[in-house]
């Protein structure tokens, strides 16, 4: 099955030209669900961590975790600095 026909366009990239800070998570996804890890991991490199923090929220509505709030603020941080950092690096090698 081919998921990029139901893909939802970058209206950042679609109107400006330029791509925005989640630009890929949608084929990175696709990617993991063929079981291309590394190749979701190219294309999107903070995958991993979201599906971490995803699936750490998921548990913790179930299940009561100590410190979860810290946990959760620590993961959030870490996705954050990962599509920081990752956004500056494809930009940066967009323009050069």
């Amino acid at each position: 099955m081919n998921l990029d026909s139901y893909m939802l366009p970058c209206i950042n990239k679609k109107y400006l030209g330029i791509e925005c800070p989640g630009c890929g998570i949608q084929r990175a996804v696709s990617l993991l669900l063929e079981g291309d890890f590394l190749a979701a991991f190219h294309m999107y490199p903070a995958i991993y961590t979201i599906l971490i923090l995803l699936g750490f929220v998921g548990i913790n509505l179930f299940i009561s975790i100590k410190n979860s709030l810290k946990i959760k603020i620590f993961l959030l941080y870490l996705n954050a600095a990962i599509i920081f950092i990752s956004y500056i690096i494809k930009m940066t090698h967009i323009i050069h």
